[in-house]
């Protein structure tokens, strides 16, 4: 028998709101969802569910955390950040129905008064990116705001090139660099041509690096608009693990959501093909969440620097006998992804530059 709380749940408990508290689906969801005692030796916790339905995978894999999140979120405001690395290639964007998930929950602890759906695509117009992927239908049926940061006010962060030695200024939104947000990075299991994968950490460090809004990949580019977010990957490999490392100390998700319904191998972020995984992983350690991702993957962890960098400097819980897994176990829902045709290229990080 299922014990977990689906999103169904949730819903039916909204249409009976009118009957006595203590016979309401939703408070018996709240007690279902109180998380256990952590198991002995573990620092994090990993939800990870199994099925093909995004929004109730993702809703179930939320109420784990519930006291938690309500807590962590107060009155903060929330931003759920997509990753539209493109803005017409739905295999490398976040799913509409992930992000319904993520709503869905924020409604049932009553934290949606406060939430933006936020992002800087990387190919072109961000709006035209939501349009695409039919995120204006979940601003209307939530009430949230869709925000695009490219025009929004940035803060300057120095990050690190590994051709002339020398910090660069990006313009980084500075919503999520703001104290008082609680920032949800929403994104797909994929491949990497740079970084191996690319998960909850690369979604948001470099969808807050802006361009200006008339920049677009390719020749229909606006005279002289410039984007920013070429300069997070420090102009190599060494450069861009280094740089995710590096602002992860001042900016990284509150609570990572990973998509793995399917995800994407071979030539990713955007050229890669799809695998039908028909996972979901999720944790307020992004970390852990990241490394459980990988390890589902068939990725050997130590291929991924940026990973191990921020794993070094304890900056979440890396050692899966320290994670514990509330859901579905790890190993019989492992697929190997097939990697970027240039992985070798890609490993010099583990190098020592030549001197």
């Amino acid at each position: 028998m299922n014990t977990h709380p689906t999103r169904r749940d949730f819903l039916r408990g909204s249409l009976l709101a009118g009957l006595a508290a203590a016979a309401s689906p939703l408070a018996g969801l709240a007690r279902a969802a109180a998380p256990a005692a952590a198991a002995a030796g573990t620092t994090s916790r990993v939800a990870l569910f199994v099925g093909t339905d995004r929004a109730d995978l993702v809703f179930r894999s939320l109420k784990q955390f519930e006291p938690a999140l309500r807590q962590a979120i107060g009155n903060r405001h929330v931003v759920l950040k997509p990753n539209n690395v493109s803005i017409d290639n739905p295999l490398c964007a976040t799913h509409a129905d992930c992000l319904e998930g993520a709503l869905e929950f924020l409604k049932s602890i009553g934290k949606l008064g406060n939430a933006v759906i936020a992002e800087s695509a990387a190919s072109g117009p961000t709006l035209d990116g939501f349009a695409n992927y039919n995120y204006p239908r979940l601003a209307g049926k939530y009430g949230v705001k869709l925000v695009d940061l490219d025009v929004e006010p940035v803060d300057v962060l120095q990050v690190f090139d590994e051709k002339d030695f020398r910090p660069h200024g990006v313009r980084m939104a500075s919503r999520l660099l703001d104290p008082n947000s609680f920032i949800i990075s929403a994104t797909r299991f994929k491949t990497h041509d740079r970084v191996v994968a690319t998960l909850s950490l690369k979604n948001i460090i470099v969808g807050t690096a802006v361009k200006d809004p008339g920049f677009r990949w390719g020749a229909a580019s606006k005279a002289g608009a410039r984007n920013d977010k070429p300069l997070i990957h420090g102009n190599g490999f060494r450069g861009i693990n280094y740089n995710l490392f590096a602002v992860a100390q001042r900016l990284h998700p509150h609570l990572a959501i990973l998509d793995g319904v399917e995800g994407m191998e071979g030539n990713g972020p955007v050229g890669g093909t799809a695998v039908d995984h028909r996972v979901c992983v999720v944790s307020p350690d992004w970390l852990a969440a990241d490394r459980v991702a990988v390890e589902l993957m068939g990725i050997d962890f130590a291929r991924v620097g940026y990973l191990n960098y921020c794993a070094q400097a304890k900056l979440g819980e890396a050692d899966l006998k320290k994670i514990e897994i509330v859901g579905e176990p790890i190993a019989p829902h492992v697929k190997t992804y097939k990697l970027s045709q240039n992985i070798q290229e890609q490993l010099i990080w583990q190098k020592p530059a030549a001197s």
